[in-house]
């Protein structure tokens, strides 16, 4: 179900081709080249092929129709067909985490590390990122350890994490390392110290299950009742409670995993472990409003586990009954856009942006703002003759509009 409610435009408004932000749902399962049905992780290559860890190996897709399976029969050197996370390293490696240690692909070989020959804090491994200086950091069930690119450095309760591992990692502007626990909240690590953000600091539960750092440094912290953002500073800023409808009487929203897309939209994967309840995706362009998505809407299955946005802002849902792709479209057709009738400037804007009529304006003109709901938030009246004009964005939250004025539609990006 959607929570946001589409105004009917009347008709003598509506182009044909104007229709915003359409999504179609790209469903795999074993029936179109997933290897198993339960999909743990995922992860994208620079090449834009898409890896996944399910319970029966590695699978790669092209996106196409091409994909290679990776199992402990085919490659040896694969600690364990059941793949726990998987991440690619800025060299190309592919990273697959399992509960035997983690398998590091070179392309033509994998090579397994362990606790007992190599150093990792445990075999079993949750979670994997890289952080922008090269080092890879492994979330797992006694803590975090960290690859330098020689050394494998573990971290656990005595170097002063909590006791139950690290199930997500994120990092900042500054290479500080933030960190997911299931009881305590999240973890700051600055290189030296550890510090931990619980209930007290304004966290609305301590159950922490993804931690993710938007442009602005933003901590958007998924958690077992919903998600609470953390400015730059650590402060609490906002709380997101309900994301997506959840069959009654169950209110709360578990979150599983938070992504950010190139344009700032928050998605957020949640999982409610109730009997007769499903959970969903939701999206946030900006301010209070999500918008869901379900089994009902064309998602694969209700059980999410991990998600991915690449290089074309697909969001990609791993569930336990297959992968979901959501694509989206604008709608807009290219003559609507080639149409030079108006120029708006500054894009991305802040607090107000200008916008100037291109041909002779003989007669008042009209110029309408959208968000992506296809609701009009803003009208602006050009007088006769006047060419152009500075408008205020105070009253407009951060995200993407569309700016309409004859048969021309523009994207703005509101920051």
């Amino acid at each position: 179900m959607k929570k946001i409610t589409h105004l009917v435009l009347s008709v003598c408004f509506v182009l044909a081709a104007f229709s915003l932000k359409a999504q179609t749902f790209t469903n795999y399962t074993t029936s179109n080249g997933m290897p198993h049905l339960n999909v743990n992780c995922l992860a994208e290559d620079a090449s834009g092929n898409m890896w996944f860890g399910t319970s029966a190996g590695i699978a790669k897709f092209d996106g196409g129709s091409n994909w290679t399976y990776y199992t402990t029969t085919s490659h040896t050197g694969l600690a364990d067909n059941a793949i726990t996370a998987i991440a690619v390293d800025n060299a190309g490696n592919i990273w697959a985490g399992t509960d035997m240690g983690v398998s590091v692909f070179n392309g033509t070989t994998f090579t397994t590390y362990t606790a007992a020959s190599d150093g990792l804090g445990n075999d079993r491994v949750k979670y994997i990122n890289q952080a922008a200086n090269g080092d890879v950091w492994l979330g797992d069930f006694s803590g975090a350890t960290k690859y330098n690119g020689s050394t494998f450095t573990a971290y656990g309760t005595g170097d002063g994490l909590p006791f139950g591992g690290i199930d997500y990692i994120d990092f900042d502007s500054n290479d500080d390392v933030y960190m997911a626990n299931a009881l305590s909240g999240f973890i700051k690590y600055d290189g030296s110290n550890f510090t931990i953000y619980n209930t007290s600091n304004g966290l609305v539960s301590n159950t922490v299950r993804s931690v993710t750092i938007d442009g602005s440094d933003n901590k958007w912290v998924g958690t077992a009742e919903g998600i609470t953002v953390f400015n730059s500073s650590n402060a609490v800023v906002d709380t997101h409670a309900t994301i997506v409808a959840i069959t009654p009487p169950h209110v709360l929203n578990p979150v599983e995993d938070v992504k950010i897309n190139s344009q700032g939209d928050v998605w957020a994967g949640i999982y409610v472990d109730y009997l007769g309840t499903e959970g969903g995706v939701g999206v946030n362009t900006g301010g209070t409003t999500w918008t869901d998505y379900h089994v009902a809407d064309g998602l694969v299955g209700p059980v999410i586990r991990k998600m991915h946005i690449d290089q074309s802002d697909n969001v990609w849902v791993a569930t336990s009954t297959g992968v979901s792709k959501i694509s989206f479209s604008t709608g807009v057709d290219d003559a609507q856009v080639a149409s030079n009738l108006f120029n708006i400037f500054p894009n991305p804007a802040h607090n107000k942006v200008t916008i100037r009529l291109t041909g002779d304006n003989q007669n008042q003109a009209t110029v309408v703002f959208y968000n992506t709901a296809m609701q009009i938030v803003k009208e602006v009246a050009f007088d006769n003759q006047e060419q152009s004009k500075t408008i205020q964005l105070n009253d407009l939250s951060e995200g993407i509009y569309f700016v309409k004025y004859g048969l021309q539609v523009s994207k703005v990006v509101v920051q």
